[in-house]
């Protein structure tokens, strides 16, 4: 998943100098790049990282975000920087992958997030239970199947008629069930970075796909308020029914 030589880490901090933070982290050889510490960030933060949460000053802070990190669809790893009095606040209920004490040296940093790195993330996805996708390409949604391979999509069976990007879009969307994009980052991802319509083109697309899925199912692509969208998957009937 990651190269131990150079891991991709996100750093959370309000501090001015975030090399305060966790000082050994400078001495590593890893990417490490610094978001505030606040839920805007969420949305910044990229799928494949490790994020290291400054806990030292505010844990109140810092327990309300591992909160909001997962329930956002953002499956990953986080690793909170306490002092020695923080140890004895947190516990299983923040879902935290380790915890690193601020003044730890080089070699047990390094040591702790080689373990992070090494741990399955796929369990964080069956805990969160995103949408099956299956061996031939297929995501299921509830009524909604979506072939990755074979460019299709359909609802109660029924195709669905699609353009190219309204099923790239929709496509990207059910491939992230629960997680906010803004509109630049769905303007990157599916029409890429030097695209020349703008971000309205994602609100366009948007309400063509909300009208094709038709009255019933629109509200499977929801809107967050001055944030952008995401994909609300449908509530998973019982089994035992």
């Amino acid at each position: 998943m990651r190269g131990f030589g150079n891991m991709d880490l996100t750093l959370m901090t309000l501090a001015e100098d975030p090399a305060s933070v966790l000082p050994s982290l400078a001495l590593l050889s890893h990417r490490v790049r610094v978001l505030p510490m606040d839920a805007a960030s969420i949305v910044k933060m990229p799928e494949d990282t490790i994020l290291i949460l400054d806990a030292r000053d505010d844990l109140a802070t810092a327990r309300t975000l591992c909160k909001l990190i997962p329930a956002s669809g953002l499956l990953i790893p986080i690793v909170p920087v306490l002092t020695e009095g923080g140890f004895t606040v947190v516990n299983a209920d923040w879902g935290v992958a380790d915890v690193i004490v601020n003044t730890a040296s080089p070699a047990e940093v390094e040591g702790r997030l080689k373990l992070v790195s090494e741990r399955d993330i796929s369990a964080l996805h069956r805990a969160h239970g995103n949408g099956d996708s299956g061996e031939d390409g297929t995501i299921r949604c509830g009524d909604l199947v979506v072939d990755t391979d074979g460019y299709t999509a359909s609802m109660h069976s029924q195709p669905l008629d699609l353009a190219y990007k309204e099923f790239e879009l929709l496509k990207y969307l059910v491939q992230h069930p629960g997680r906010v994009f803004t509109r630049a980052q769905l303007l990157q991802e599916v029409w890429g970075y030097d695209y020349y319509g703008g971000t309205r083109t994602v609100d366009v697309h948007i309400r063509r796909l909300r009208a094709k899925l038709g009255g019933e199912y629109e509200h499977l692509i929801g809107t967050v308020r001055n944030v952008g969208y995401r994909f609300d998957p449908p509530e998973q009937e019982s089994d035992e029914s």
